[in-house]
Parts: structure tokens; sequence; C-alpha cells
């Protein structure tokens, strides 16, 4: 038997038997949040109202950083999550939990060279989680202990991208969750080799594999025989049949109904939804229906400020940093032009720093021309820094749109958890039998 979270044994159940779990893995923001021991009282301010959390206090066992459980994350997405997003997404909130871009295990061990290029991000971006994708036990353990020295405060497994590259060719994404007794293996491994907490991104379902029973039969499976006590549910089946991942986001029903029942038939897991939810707005009813917390995605890319700019204060009840969009532009000039071309062969270059910015005026007066000047910048040899690019321009964004603080909340859709309870499916019953088979 394996001792998950206290000085450990060998695993049982993977074939790699040499592999012993470190000693005392380090609590998660949501082990500490929703944990009703004295210690974790002790830790922990909770909500002054009933829904919204005040002072919440994270104190993580290694390190001086305190983070709020993550009730807000950013998805991880191909070529947009990167760390310049994820420095301005953390310029504009200081307690949203932020995800890199999915990194193959291969890449990262074929890349031990260059590591800084693929996992290096600066100590602002704190609480960021690294995901990771594969299918080959050697390679996911040696990429996560390649990780460790980076200091990522969770490890998550990608078992939810659809895309032809990955879940064709690739044979891994969401085509693991065909395969729960390796994910399970996987999810040791990762474990074996960090002392973060970890987790584990999937769907509901892979084509007609998508009953509420074999979620949870994957759900089982999965916890029982790794630590895994974290799942992100985005909440739609993907669609193995070629079609792109952009139909997978939009073709595919979503059924909030089979997440909600998660957290009825698993107490002792912690569940965060995704898929669908595209303001702050609909993040707080996802949680006024309970979830343990949200994920969002291109919301928080495309409508960048008007969605990340009201996390902190509508989400966490922390208050507002008081900053525009022009004194935001003015602390990420100073990363951009620190950082560009020290990766050699001018890399990141101006088009991948100012890339993350083109969702901070959505909607806006000016947003339009200012990303045709934006083009026309581009292929000037005289714009060589972030500071010269944003004089060329932002003279498009008039002064009332960059110096005007945060406005009010934006509406979300009223009806988006409406009838939840009277959908639910009925309540999954364990089978032990298989889950003893598996081990």
């Amino acid at each position: 038997m394996v001792k998950f979270y206290g000085y450990s044994l060998i695993s049982s159940f993977t074939p790699f038997h040499s592999i012993i779990l470190k000693k005392q893995r380090r609590l998660s923001a949501f082990d500490l949040f929703f944990n009703n021991s004295t210690k974790s009282r002790r830790i922990l301010s909770v909500c002054a109202t009933k829904y919204q959390l005040h002072n919440i206090n994270t104190h993580t066992e290694m390190g001086a950083e305190q983070y709020r459980p993550p009730l807000f994350s950013v998805a991880p997405m191909m070529e947009w999550t990167d760390s310049h997003y994820r420095t301005v997404a953390r310029i504009i909130s200081k307690h949203a939990w932020l995800y890199t871009e999915m990194l193959a295990a291969e890449t990262i061990v074929y890349q031990q060279g260059n590591l800084d290029r693929f996992l290096a991000f600066s100590p602002e971006q704190h609480p960021i989680v690294l995901q990771i994708g594969g299918n080959n036990l050697d390679n996911i353990a040696k990429a996560t202990e390649l990780a460790n020295a980076y200091g990522y405060d969770e490890i998550n497994l990608n078992c939810g991208c659809p895309s032809a590259k990955v879940a064709g060719h690739g044979c891994f994404g969401v085509r693991l969750m065909l395969d729960p007794k390796f994910v399970g293996e996987a999810m040791s491994v990762i474990a074996a080799n960090t002392d973060v907490p970890v987790s584990v991104k999937c769907r509901i379902g892979v084509d007609d594999r998508d009953s509420y029973n074999e979620l949870c039969d994957f759900i089982y499976k999965v916890s029982s025989l790794s630590p895994t006590k974290h799942f992100i549910i985005h909440s739609r089946k993907a669609l193995l049949n070629g079609i792109s991942p952009a139909d997978n986001r939009r073709i595919p029903p979503l059924k909030y109904e089979y997440y909600y029942a998660l957290l009825r038939d698993f107490p002792d897991l912690r569940f965060t939804i995704n898929g669908g939810i595209d303001c702050v707005d609909e993040v707080n009813a996802a949680l006024r229906e309970g979830a343990h917390g949200v994920m969002v995605g291109r919301a928080a890319y495309n409508n960048l400020w008007k969605t990340l700019a009201h996390v902190d204060t509508a989400i966490y009840g922390t208050p507002n940093s008081g900053l525009t969009r022009r004194q935001v532009l003015e602390q990420y000039q100073v990363y951009g032009d620190a950082v560009m071309g020290t990766y050699g062969n001018n890399r990141p270059n101006m088009r991948e720093l100012i890339k993350p910015l083109f969702g901070l005026f959505y909607c806006e007066p000016g947003n339009n021309l200012w990303k045709r000047r934006a083009d026309a910048a581009f292929q000037m040899k005289n714009i060589t820094t972030v500071k010269s690019f944003f004089e060329e321009t932002l003279v498009a964004i008039p002064d009332a749109v960059l110096d005007a603080p945060v406005a009010e909340l934006p509406s979300g859709r009223k009806d988006l958890f409406a009838d939840l309870q009277g959908l639910l499916p009925p309540p999954y019953e364990t089978r032990e039998e298989e889950v003893v088979a598996y081990a």
C-alpha cells in the first residue's frame, strides 16, 4: 500500500519499483482551504460573506509565498499562455492561478541544455502550474524531475487536448482518458518525482465513451491508483473524428450537471470546472452553485482587461490595485525590453512580446486602429524596443481609455446553471473490485 501524503512506501502499482514517493508532499491551496483541521483554520481566514472570500492566506510549506486557493485559474492554451502572457496577466491580477502552455515531456527531456526557454518564469508569476503531456512513463518522470528546479506550485497532466497532433499521432492528451490505468501510473510517477501537488485536466468523455458512469470510473481509478486529489473538468466530451480543436470547443454540448454530480459523488476530491464560462460574473455563479474552482480559457486572453481586472476584487475580495491600462503597459514595457532577444536568434521578438496585449483594449475605441498600427510597426526597422513600439502605436488609443479605472463588473448569462439540480445523473456506485484488479 502506498502512503500518498506522509512518509511514503515504494509504489506497488507502477512498473518502477525503485521509485519512492517524496516525504511529506506539499499541501495544495485546495487542501488548506477545505481541510477543517485546527492547523488549517489557523492558516486560513474564511469568507466574510457567504460567497466572497476575504483575507484568505494560504501559506505554502516551502517558501514564504502566500497563495489564495484556485477559485479562478487561467486555462493552459497552446501558443497563448506563454511567459509573456502570464507576465501581463499577473500585473493585472495578483491572485489568479496561471498555467503554462502544455509542454510535451519529450520536449523537456530532449531540451535539457535549453530548459530556461521552456520552463523559466519570473517569481512574480506565482502561483503557477506546469502542464505536461506525454505517454511515456520514463520521459514523464524525467521531465518532472527536471522541472523541479524551477519551483512550480503544481504539476498537471494533460488528459483533455483533442487535437490530431496530440490525441491522434501523439497518442496522449484526451486519448489518455481511454486508459485510466496508465493515467494512474503516470500521476504516481509525477508525484514520485516532485513534492508539489499534482492534478489532471480532462474532458467528461471521449467519442461514445461519454456516460457519467464512465467519467466516474476514470476519476475513481486515477484517484485510487495515485495521489491525485484535484481534477480540472472540461465539461464537454471530445470527438476524435478529425474535427478541429475549435470545433471540439463548440460542437459537443456542455454538461455542467456531470461536473456538479462529481462534487456529490467524490466529496474527498477537489474539482475545478472549465468550459463555456466567459466572464467573472459567471465564475461567481459557478462558485455559488458549489464549484471548488473555475478555470477560464479564451475569455481571459481575448478579453484580457475586462476579465482579469475583476478577479481580485469580485472573486477574492481583495482591494483593487488601482492600475490603469497605461500603468499596466508601463510595467510590461520594462519586462519586454529586458527579455527581448535573450534566447538568441532574435527570440523572443517584438511580435511575440506584443501578441498577449491584443486583448487589452477589446471592444474599446481605437482598438482596431491600434492593431493596424501594430502590424505596421512590426515591419519598421527603427522600432527596436517595446518602449518605441508603444510610442509609435498607442497614439491610436484615446487617453480616456488608457487612463480609465476598472469599469463595473460586466453581467454574465443568468441561465448558465438553470435547473441544474434536476439534471444531475444518478449517484455513481463505486466498483472497488475493478481498482483492486488494476492495482
